[in-house]
């Protein structure tokens, strides 16, 4: 690719991420349809037996401004991204693997980074244990490791005792004061699929129970 051509795109990466940013987060408040893969049209024999030709430098530009778009549009992981580009047929995995290495390089792609900005930015939306938190961190195509450290990193800064707090007082706002014990056994559920652990659930009902019996 022209390195003019590439400096441009970077470029206008760099504006349309800044101006993107508010869209999104006002995007994800009210929601989105999920994306569904165009499911690809099963390979003739004849295109088995002759390779597949493009124009590689053309798709090196074309691979290169999807990324960027993609990126703008929302952050995500390396295997994520690698996926979306190879869904194109006008490119290939060499030169997916070229855009992506560049992205790297260039500071826009970082697994290690977006794992913990996803973990911090989905702790601010709703109050989650470490089990939800580790799902939602390992849909998003990521690696053990750095999912582990994304998580340690995230209740480094805010301890799930903290967390599990905001969780509390929101389901009571919502539904009072467990008045049964079958309200009681909703509420401890409740907690146990934010994803909070079994020992932290325990110990916190015990003592909204001991409050209700004083």
């Amino acid at each position: 690719m022209d390195l003019q051509v590439e400096k441009r795109n970077l470029l206008n990466f760099e504006i349309l991420f800044a101006f993107a940013a508010p869209l999104r987060e006002n995007f994800n408040m009210f929601g989105r349809n999920k994306w569904r893969a165009r499911p690809r049209r099963p390979a003739s024999e004849d295109e088995d037996e002759k390779p597949r030709e493009i124009n590689v430098e053309k798709s090196r530009t074309r691979t290169f401004d999807r990324a960027v778009n993609l990126l703008t549009y929302k952050p995500r992981s390396v295997k994520e991204l690698r996926e979306r580009l190879l869904e194109k047929d006008w490119t290939n995995e060499a030169i997916v693997e070229e855009t992506i290495e560049k992205l790297e390089k260039y500071g826009y792609l970082n697994d290690e980074q977006f794992a913990k900005d996803f973990a911090a930015s989905k702790l601010r939306q709703k109050p989650i244990g470490k089990r939800v938190l580790k799902q939602k961190l390992a849909q998003r195509k990521l690696g053990r490791e750095t999912v582990d450290e994304a998580i340690e990193k995230a209740f480094e800064e805010t301890p799930e005792a903290e967390i599990i707090e905001r969780a509390i007082e929101k389901r009571l706002r919502i539904k009072g004061k467990p008045g049964t014990r079958e309200d009681t056994k909703k509420f401890y559920d409740f907690l146990l699929r934010q994803g909070f652990s079994y020992d932290l659930v325990r110990d916190r009902m015990r003592e909204i129970s001991k409050i209700e019996e004083d």
